[in-house]
């Protein structure tokens, strides 16, 4: 067992590993521990990602819940990669993104063309799903639901801090039909403290790919990206130092609060004159 800097994907398949102890076998952290003749703190830091474990350790582990040779080579396989400072994930794995999301302490995104999903109202994120035309109708609302699901971290007592810096190109493209687009940016009013509009102007700024910075209490910041081929975590100094530059910019060119929600609110305010009208100038 070897320690070294944890990683979103090592706390992820940690936290695997303590939901299958939790739902195979009834035992907590120190009757596992006794079973497998461990040290109690070795389970606990192999189930917060905080350690690799050997394949000995993890054969052991997932013997006594109770899998076999094929579930061991998969998991394994997987944990290969568990400490890498960059990994990619599928497009539809939503594990690591919701457990990064839900451990943060603090948020910083940047979205160009679309509204932040953990900002979306769900009739926006049907909405974009369906003019996509990428996912299979049937998917669709279970797409949806994972996406609103993830918004439970605005429930939570301690909430991340956040800024979600929007380019008012996402503003102008519309989503669906004039009501789905007012009652979002009725959504963004309501969460203005958290938004700030980049102006359409910022045309440099629009050439960059959305990111999100993820900070934690203790553990080290994560950049996280993605395209509709593939989810991309980076946990490398270089790649945190790039997405930190750029946010710094982003402060510095972005409406500030009061300015961004009078713009929110005129984008709400246009559509109730004139619903037809679709707004395209990038002026």
């Amino acid at each position: 067992m070897t320690a070294i800097i944890s990683t979103a994907y090592s706390r992820d398949l940690g936290d695997e590993l303590r939901s299958l102890r939790e739902s195979c076998t009834g035992f907590g952290g120190r009757a596992m521990a006794a079973k497998l003749g461990w040290d109690p703190s070795k389970v606990s830091t192999i189930e917060n990602g905080k350690v690799r474990p050997t394949e000995i350790d993890l054969a052991q582990y997932l013997a006594v819940c109770g899998k076999g040779l094929d579930y061991l080579n998969d998991f394994a396989n997987r944990y290969r990669h568990a400490f890498d400072l960059y990994f990619v994930q599928v497009p539809d794995n939503l594990r690591t993104l919701a457990m990064v999301e839900a451990m943060a302490t603090k948020i910083f995104a940047y979205e160009v063309v679309a509204v932040p999903g953990l900002l979306q109202t769900e009739a926006y994120a049907r909405a974009m799903f369906l003019e996509t035309a990428l996912e299979a109708l049937d998917e669709v609302e279970r797409f949806v639901a994972l996406r609103m699901e993830r918004q439970s971290i605005w429930q939570r007592p301690y909430r991340p801090a956040s800024v979600f810096f929007i380019h008012e190109l996402a503003l102008r493209l519309r989503i669906g039909d004039p009501k789905v687009m007012e009652d979002q940016y009725l959504r963004l009013l309501f969460n203005a403290h958290v938004v700030r509009i980049v102006p359409a102007n910022a045309v440099g700024l629009a050439m960059q790919s959305k990111r999100t910075l993820f900070e934690f209490g203790k553990a080290a910041p994560v950049i996280y990206g993605e395209t509709d081929v593939a989810k991309v975590f980076a946990q490398e100094a270089a790649a945190v130092a790039t997405a930190r530059k750029l946010f710094e910019r982003l402060d510095a060119v972005a409406l500030d609060e009061e300015q961004s929600r009078n713009m929110l609110a005129a984008y709400a305010g246009g559509l109730r004159e004139d619903p037809h009208g679709l707004r395209t100038d990038l002026a």
